[in-house]
């Protein structure tokens, strides 16, 4: 018999390490989300190029390529799609995708192989809960307010984001949630929610008919994809939302983000994305107002105005 042949890997991006099916649309991609001038919008080709255009163009120094890794924002380095990308990183992201399809990360198909699990406080709306949804699949245990559970907690109480260094606990321990009402989380327990290893989770956006398009305010199958994603296991993070008809809008409006998290390698790294997420959407907020249109009416007697004041 012959040897079976390798099957070729997906185009993926240096930057964030997202993968792609085609690579017109990595390039597309690449154009848009990292070669894109933050002051004019023009969209290069390269690193280099972004950064000779704003030293040309608008006399500024970029220091690094926009939305990329903490590790991987050297602007110096021309990538074009998958051309230029150093050796030693094409053969960490081969067998880090060999091992996924090795199955570390758990099949959409099948249930956890590991205790998911959520304390309940009774605060939320029965009928809209997710979390009371997943208990009643038999997809979440319920904890007693006061028991330990050993796995990853996501909780206020964390000192540090989830993170992909994460996994081995989910794997052993299992993941937990708290089931609360935003509105009431100043009275909510959490003090009696005993874990070794609560975690905050990063900057996404909420996808949830309650919350839709809300910073951070997720529900609880939303808290759970997020962990699931961050550390590895991004198939059974889709199968818990796919129990909802909205669940697939959650990956769709945070995909770059959860891929560019679950890419790092600790919390430090993750906070790193984060901040750097949180500083474009300032700079976008500011660009904003700087754009506001006036109506013609109002520029034309603001001219008169000037012109009478001089």
């Amino acid at each position: 018999m012959g040897r079976k042949k390798k099957k070729p890997s997906k185009p993926w991006c240096w930057y964030c390490n997202r993968d792609f099916d085609d690579e017109k649309i990595l390039l597309q991609h690449q154009k848009a989300k990292h070669f894109k001038c933050h002051i004019c919008h023009k969209k290069l080709y390269t690193g280099p190029g972004l950064s000779i255009h704003c030293m040309q163009v608008h006399k500024e120094t970029l220091d690094r390529v926009p939305n990329s890794l903490p590790n991987r924002g050297n602007i110096e380095i021309e990538i074009y799609g998958m051309e230029g990308i150093p050796e030693s990183d094409i053969r960490d992201h081969e067998a880090q995708k060999q091992g996924t399809d090795d199955g570390s990360c758990s099949s959409g198909d099948e249930q956890a192989s590991f205790p998911v699990a959520m304390w309940d406080v009774e605060q939320c709306d029965p009928k809209r809960c997710s979390g009371r949804k997943l208990s009643r699949l038999g997809m979440v245990k319920i904890l007693r307010l006061g028991q330990r559970f050993n796995g990853l907690v996501c909780s206020p109480m964390g000192e540090k984001c989830v993170s992909p260094s994460d996994h081995g606990i989910i794997s052993e321990h299992g993941a937990a949630v708290v089931d609360c009402s935003w509105a009431k989380i100043n009275e909510t327990p959490f003090h009696k929610m005993k874990s070794a290893n609560p975690r905050l989770l990063p900057y996404l956006v909420a996808a949830n008919p309650v919350n839709y398009g809300k910073p951070c305010k997720l529900s609880c199958v939303e808290a759970f994809a997020a962990l699931f994603y961050i550390t590895g296991y991004q198939d059974l993070a889709k199968h818990y939302l796919a129990k909802f008809k909205w669940g697939k809008t959650f990956i769709d409006l945070n995909q770059e983000l959860l891929d560019q998290y679950a890419a790092c390698k600790d919390s430090t790294e993750v906070v790193q994305v984060q901040q750097q997420h949180m500083e474009l959407l300032e700079k976008e907020r500011n660009r904003n107002r700087d754009e506001i249109d006036l109506p013609p009416e109002v520029l034309d007697e603001t001219s008169d105005d000037t012109e009478e004041d001089e």
